[in-house]
């Protein structure tokens, strides 16, 4: 923290010494001193954006730094002509773009310089044990279910979330969409987006990187995947088949809830509400509080009331669980005369 206070003393000495010893736009004394403060205090507004320095952002900052000098270079060389006459406040100004420009390149490189691809170079920067950032992209159709929100929030999913600017452009376009079912989704993700940000202890970042040659968004956050060996977090089922097919590691919202549905097993009993006749003769269709379905025989004259039954099997496949059970109205017309004497 005292290195950090003496690079800005260090910097506001430089910035007021040079004001005042050169006097840009004609300024004398306290007034040149002055410009030279307010050029610190704008500069040192990019300083927030600084965090850990690790290897990946001394790369970043290094090439930010470059491309900074080299801006303002060229910078430098429209000023020569623009204020061929002005030689008092000419050197100030390329001192002071030399300066901000280097000092945004430093800056945003080293923001930006997590996102570097080190495995790249054949693992020559292996050797750096840091505290490692992941990334995992979010999906169109993950944004829009919302329970992300919720799962950010327990603390399950660390790392840094990454929205590409494409996703945020289908977003809108859905939102805007004339069919009101389309627009209620899309404006529903945006919500979920801007809760997700709120959350003080997670980083979101927004990239602008785009694939112009591939079309399908669902393609482009697989090529994103691959540049930045990130994860994505879908609950999509044919994004998550083609993204293994391509090598990319998916986060799978519905596979997720499936395993954190109640272990049930065959011969267990438990209480049900029939909500509708099945397909098959003489079946009703339940549902648990998370959405399992549960098909049970027997149980067509059984709709609209809570009933007891005994579990006979439990199919497990891709879209979710699925509950058998089996109602046996012979033991219950037995047990309900028996309760109704007891109770008298």
């Amino acid at each position: 923290m005292k290195d950090f206070l003496l690079l800005r003393a260090t910097l506001f000495l430089l910035l007021v010494a040079s004001a005042w010893y050169l006097k840009p736009f004609g300024m004398e004394g306290v007034f040149a001193a002055g410009v030279g403060a307010v050029l610190c205090a704008v500069i040192l507004l990019f300083e927030h954006r600084i965090r850990e320095i690790t290897l990946k952002r001394l790369i970043g900052a290094a090439l930010g730094s470059l491309l900074g000098i080299i801006g303002a270079y060229l910078i430098s060389l429209v000023l020569d002509k623009a204020l061929a006459g002005d030689r008092a406040t000419l050197p100030f100004l390329e001192l002071a773009i030399l300066m901000w420009m280097t000092y945004c390149g430093l800056v945003i490189g080293a923001h930006k310089g997590d996102m570097l691809n080190l495995a790249a170079l054949g693992g020559v920067f292996g050797g750096e044990i840091s505290a490692k950032q992941t990334f995992k992209i979010l999906d169109t159709s993950v944004i829009i279910d919302g329970r992300i929100a919720d799962i950010v929030e327990t603390g399950f999913l660390d790392g840094v979330l990454v929205i590409p600017q494409f996703v945020l452009r289908e977003l809108q376009l859905v939102a805007d969409s004339a069919d009101s079912m389309k627009r209620n989704r899309g404006r529903r993700g945006l919500d979920i987006l801007q809760k997700i940000q709120k959350n003080p202890d997670l980083q979101v970042r927004i990239v602008e990187d785009d694939f112009p040659q591939v079309r399908e968004v669902d393609m482009k956050l697989i090529e994103l995947a691959k540049v930045y060996s990130c994860k994505v977090v879908t609950n999509d089922f044919n994004l998550n088949k083609v993204a293994t097919l391509h090598g990319v590691e998916v986060l799978n919202i519905n596979e997720l809830a499936n395993a954190l549905k109640p272990v049930v097993l065959p011969g267990e009993t438990m209480k049900v509400f029939i909500l509708k006749e099945g397909k098959e003769l003489n079946q009703g269709v339940a549902y648990l509080d998370d959405g399992t379905m549960v098909v049970v025989d027997h149980a067509k004259k059984q709709i609209s009331k809570t009933i007891e039954i005994t579990v006979t099997s439990v199919l497990q496949t891709t879209a979710g669980k699925m509950i058998f059970g089996r109602y046996d109205e012979r033991i219950h017309s037995v047990e309900k005369p028996a309760e109704r004497a007891a109770s008298n």
